[in-house]
């Protein structure tokens, strides 16, 4: 019986995901991951190359599916902070892996780099239309969006570090989010006599 190689390939970026969240890219044990996977550990290297190809892989696809499930939307940013603390509500792990990046391997992949000008430029545009308050520069509103979006999943004790939070709870913080990014996005009413 042939082996389903994408099955494999599967159960290891799944496995990968759970170690690399959990320990960072240093305490990832490639043994742990082909344990978990139910996998021979060289098949990692031979899909994956070295571990830490295995960690730029798996980061990649979780950003993918991040940005399926979320799509950017420069028309209704509070509502896209919104949808995104809802994606980390569904997998606070997700923001462990992003902050274990951030620590190892700070740079950006032109991947990630691209898609950040990208959502600049749509942001710019807006602000230059009068959609968006262009009292703060297109850069800042987008780091402010997604900072937001993300805060409570870096607090101590917030859902992230795995205690679970009751609904009302996180109906308020994302309420707070969805707020702040409004505030910060809405364009200033023109001045009396303008």
């Amino acid at each position: 019986m042939a082996r389903d190689s994408s099955a494999t390939k599967a159960r290891l970026l799944d496995a990968a995901f759970t170690e690399f969240a959990t320990y960072g890219i240093a305490g990832a044990r490639v043994d742990r991951i082909a344990e978990t996977a139910q996998a021979n550990k060289r098949l990692i290297y031979v899909y994956y190359g070295n571990k830490e190809q295995l960690f730029d892989a798996v980061l990649q696809r979780a950003l993918a599916t991040g940005s399926e499930s979320v799509a950017f939307d420069v028309e209704d940013l509070p509502g896209y902070a919104g949808a995104v603390f809802d994606h980390l509500v569904e997998r606070p792990e997700l923001m462990r892996l992003v902050l274990w990046k951030q620590l190892e391997r700070p740079g950006s992949t032109d991947a990630e780099s691209s898609s950040y000008e990208g959502k600049i430029a749509e942001v710019r545009q807006a602000q230059e239309a009068g959609r968006i308050d262009a009292g703060v520069p297109a850069a800042d509103v987008l780091t402010l969006v997604m900072g937001l979006s993300q805060a409570w999943f870096g607090a101590m004790g917030g859902p992230a570090a795995g205690t679970g939070w009751a609904a009302e709870r996180l109906a308020e913080h994302r309420a707070a989010v969805v707020e702040a990014v409004r505030r910060i996005t809405t364009p200033a009413p023109p001045a009396d006599g303008a």
